[in-house]
This record gives C-alpha cells, structure tokens and sequence, in this order.
C-alpha cells in the first residue's frame, strides 16, 4: 500500500504536477530561512512576483509624466479599469461588459442593493444563511432599516440542516418556498466562509427567480477558487474581493459583476460621474448617462496603483486556466482529507463537505477537545512555519492553494499535528 505519510509519496506527486512551477511566481514567506507552509490564501494571497513591476510602472509613470499619465501609453490611467476587465470576465465567467473592478466588496454589495433590493410592504425579506459573513450581515440589515422594515421579521436566515454545520439544496429550496412570497431578494455566498461549503449558483438563481425575488451573490471565498460561470447561472449581481485567491493585495481593489440583461436598466443607484457614459463623461454635464453594463456602478475614477498588481495576478490565472487549477484544488484537498482520515482523525474533524463538488480549495478543521486543546495545536503550527487561520470557537481553516502550494505543505501540515499529538 501507498504511505500517505512518506516523504516520497508527495514528492512523486508533486513531479507529477502539471502546474508545479506557478509556485516560483510568487514571493513565499519564511520561517527560520525557509518557506512557510502557508494554507492562508483564503485570507490573503501571496504577492505575485510580477505585481511589483506593474506598481512601479505606476509610480514611474507618475513620477515622468504627472497628470499626462491619464493619456498616454498602452497602460495609461484614463482606462485603467478596463486593463483588467477581460481577465476577470474569464475567471467569473461573464461578458466584460458585466465585470468591473472597483471600491471595496461591502461599499459594492451596498451600491448593488440600492439598484436591486428593492422592498415593498408584500415583498421586504432577504433570505441569507445563518452564520454569513459579519460584514454582509450587517448590510444587509442596515439596508433593511434604511428602507423601514425590521430585521427581526425581514431578515430571514437558514439554518444549517446536516451533521457537520452545512446547508444543503433542500434546505435552501424549503426556505424560498416557505417565503417566496415576501422574498424580494436571495443573498447567497459561493463559498461560505466558515465550513468552506460551495453551493450552486445556478439552482439557487433559478430558486430565487422562481419565486420573484433577486438572486445576488457573495463570492469573496469563490473568485480563482472554484470555476464560475455568472452569466450562464442567470445571477443578478454579484460582488467579491480580489485580496484572498485573486493575490491582489492587503485591500485590494474588489469586484462586482452585473448581468448583460440589466444592462441598460433604469434601476434606481447611486451614482458618480466614472459610471457616465464615457463618451460624454468630460462634457461635465449635469444629468447622468450611464454607461451600459457594470461600468455603470462605478463612482469615482480607479485606484490605479490598487489596480496594478491585480494585473499581475490575472496574467497567472490565465496562463493555468481554471479547469487545471480546480482539478489540482481537488487532489490537494483530497490529499490532505486521505491524510486526516488515514492518521488523525483523533485529533481532527473535517467540518467542509466530503464531496469535492461541494467544497473549493479550503477545509474548515474542528480540533477535538474543545476550544483550549485547538488553540494550542494552532500555536504549535504556527511556531513550526504551518500557518493557517483560526475560527472561534475551534476551527483550524487549511487552505491549500493550486497556484502556490504543494504537495509537500500538506504532507508537512499532517506531520506536524502528529508531532503535536505526540507532544502534548
């Protein structure tokens, strides 16, 4: 029999990696001179090697041209924006004209749900999952408020309905036709953050529609971590970061995506004058024209030395491609699920779904034991250069990454809980 446990085992794996020297494009950092196994990119990516060399761009342009910087050069800022649209289109699955690159994903979910929350005293509920994300939580129910209606009846939140703290479709379906009828929007994540849970965007859109309410999505766990398809799933809207899988950067500039059929919609928004229609946008007039498609949201000029390093990220994503980045997902999850299973189900309990459909690159890891018992195993990591993150009450996230992590690192995470089983 195969020894998961050998050193020889993941080394052979890792020769055999087809996407084994996109590790070589990103700055790893060490611990005592070596690089750390760092299962964090669903926190925050590693930095590209070439982001570096955009940024300066930026800055040398500064420096050189000043203000002519908006005009000049394939790279000039004027358009800066669009420099990463087609990149993003390919990861999310949409038409450029449906992506756009800008603010932060909260201040985007809050602009989108000015155009698409839309509540009247029949139809005021958002239906979201228990446990979502603190940040969607609250603005969801600050724009609830904001529009007269009370959290406590209009907020609605499933509940997790199987063993491991997961929701499943049926639980999902049950929800929307419970409350379909005071639905006026579904607000559903790609990923969920905590279990690491992917759903299928698709089926809920269809759900949502269904019962005539919006479906929009958080995909900050899902963007360069599953291989999406917005456009084809029908979903209204969507919003994401790009600081966790997309390696852009510590607040990164974030992502929104608007479907082609809202396209010219006459939806209420806030708007700016970047969201005018770019061939009268310098005319300074005073009444709005949007632009068509998802430029249309957009407020203000870009940040274009946020921008910069985005570009560096999507030139990898699309020398890999999607389809071998998530089959490689795959086998690191499911390594590093064989090797759990194989030596440490004492110590851990894979909280995220069995099957590989229903999960991206992260496993959410309870410490058996009890809060005190996982806080010391995630110290003992940490202090040997295995970096994960930490979820109250004892969670351990371990998020192996296809572009940048390998083999190794997962065989390397396992023999260090055993080290500490050993220890402790």
């Amino acid at each position: 029999m195969t020894d998961l446990f050998s050193d020889a085992h993941a080394a052979a794996l890792d020769v055999a990696d087809p996407l084994r020297d996109f590790r070589d494009e990103f700055h790893l950092p060490l611990h005592d001179g070596a690089p750390q196994a760092y299962f964090v990119g669903n926190s925050l990516g590693l930095q590209p090697k070439g982001a570096r060399a955009h940024v300066e761009q930026v800055l040398d342009k500064w420096a050189s041209e000043a203000v002519e910087g908006h005009f000049t050069g394939e790279a000039q800022w004027l358009d800066y924006h669009a420099l990463v649209r087609d990149g993003l289109a390919r990861v999310v699955g949409a038409q450029p004209s449906e992506v756009v690159a800008m603010n932060s994903l909260t201040v985007n979910l809050h602009l989108l749900l000015v155009s698409f929350y839309r509540p009247t005293r029949e139809r005021p509920a958002i239906l979201l999952e228990a446990g979502s994300f603190p940040s969607d939580r609250y603005a969801l129910e600050s724009q609830v408020r904001f529009h007269g209606f009370d959290p406590a009846t209009d907020l609605i939140e499933v509940e997790p309905d199987e063993a491991d703290g997961t929701i499943s479709m049926a639980a999902i379906e049950r929800a929307i036709a419970t409350h379909g009828s005071r639905l006026a929007l579904v607000l559903w994540p790609g990923v969920q953050y905590r279990t690491g849970q992917a759903f299928d965007l698709a089926a809920i859109t269809r759900l949502a529609h269904a019962a005539g309410a919006i479906a929009g999505f958080d995909l900050a766990h899902a963007v360069g971590n599953l291989p999406l398809a917005l456009h084809d799933a029908g979903a209204d809207f969507a919003v994401w970061c790009h600081y966790k899988y997309m390696n852009a950067g510590p607040g990164a500039v974030a992502g929104a995506f608007v479907h082609a059929r809202h396209a010219r919609s006459d939806r209420p928004r806030f708007a700016g004058w970047w969201g005018h229609d770019a061939a009268t946008r310098f005319r300074m007039g005073p009444r709005f024209m949007p632009t068509p498609g998802a430029d249309g949201w957009q407020l203000s000029n870009p940040p274009i030395l946020a921008l910069a390093p985005l570009r560096a990220s999507l030139a990898l994503f699309d020398r890999a491609g999607m389809p071998a980045l998530r089959a490689k997902s795959e086998r690191l999850t499911g390594y590093l699920e064989q090797l759990i299973d194989a030596g440490l189900r004492d110590v851990l309990q894979v909280l995220t779904p069995r099957d590989a459909a229903q999960r991206g690159c992260q496993l959410s890891l309870r410490v058996r034991g009890g809060r005190e018992r996982g806080r010391q195993l995630f110290e003992f990591l940490a202090a040997r250069g295995v970096l994960g993150d930490w979820r109250e009450p004892d969670v351990i996230r371990i998020s192996p990454v296809p572009l940048y992590n390998t083999y190794g690192d997962v065989l390397r995470f396992a023999r260090t809980v055993q080290e500490w089983r050993h220890a402790a």
